[in-house]
């Protein structure tokens, strides 16, 4: 087994994507800003699966959080063979209403961020033969929906040009597009979710093992299940009109 690199992992998607992996018998490192919960899930992780876990508590939007993480990703003595970009928000406002400081943050974190782990790890990972990264986008990517769809747009269009230079190396670069999911996501961002009926939404442990299979079946895209499958072709015909949705609704 190798070590896996998680950013946003302590919750959501993050969160299961490392008991995946443990449960695979894969070393973790796993990153975030809380370190708290960074530490419990080590603890309870490396008790139930026996791997060594590193904790790293950093702020991705910061230079210096960043490069924190950037270093351990290219620590030779220690190899990263499966990064999982999944560090992410979203933000609730239009473009014009949010500061532009959040939208600069938003993008560093889901575009910056992800570039420079993908940066950091892609000499090892090639020197060796193989490896595998995970982007976690969005179906959003495939829809105009603002600046969250824009930021998984390049993470889409990234990994499908990655895959196609890389995986002749052995390394498999995927993006992963689910739709809605259960975690604490929208939670976070003050979104209301109950119009959204309950069949829309996906489980965290379905989204994490569709992304694995695909990843190590070597796939550039992965959307899990047949619901978000549809939406992405009927984003291929549909006129953008139809595809922005209805605007985001503030939780009360």
């Amino acid at each position: 087994m190798t070590t896996a690199l998680i950013t946003g992992a302590s919750s959501g998607l993050g969160a299961e994507f490392a008991r995946q992996l443990a449960a695979q018998g894969h070393d973790l490192v796993l990153v975030a800003r809380h370190r708290e919960r960074l530490e419990g899930a080590a603890r309870e992780l490396g008790t139930r699966y026996g791997v060594e876990i590193e904790v790293l508590a950093a702020d991705l939007t910061d230079p210096l959080g960043l490069g924190t993480v950037v270093v351990r990703a290219k620590d030779p003595s220690r190899p990263v063979g499966i990064l999982v970009n999944n560090a992410g928000h979203g933000l609730l406002h239009d473009f014009h209403s949010n500061p532009l400081t959040d939208e600069v943050h938003h993008l560093r974190l889901h575009v910056e961020a992800a570039m420079s782990l993908c940066h950091a790890v892609l000499p090892g990972m090639l020197a060796r033969g193989e490896g595998q990264i995970i982007n976690v986008a969005s179906v959003a990517a495939f829809l105009p929906r603002g600046t969250y769809s824009a930021a998984k747009a390049w993470l889409v269009a990234f990994s499908r040009w990655a895959n196609v230079h890389y995986r002749r190396s052995g390394v498999a670069v995927t993006a992963l597009c689910p739709g809605f999911t259960r975690t604490e996501f929208h939670e976070r961002m003050g979104m209301e979710t109950r119009w959204y009926p309950g069949w829309t939404w996906l489980r965290a442990e379905r989204v994490v093992r569709d992304g694995l299979r695909d990843s190590a079946a070597g796939k550039a895209v992965s959307v899990p299940s047949v619901l978000y499958k549809a939406v992405v072709l009927a984003s291929r015909v549909l006129p953008d009109a139809l595809l922005g949705g209805p605007a985001r609704r503030p939780r009360r």
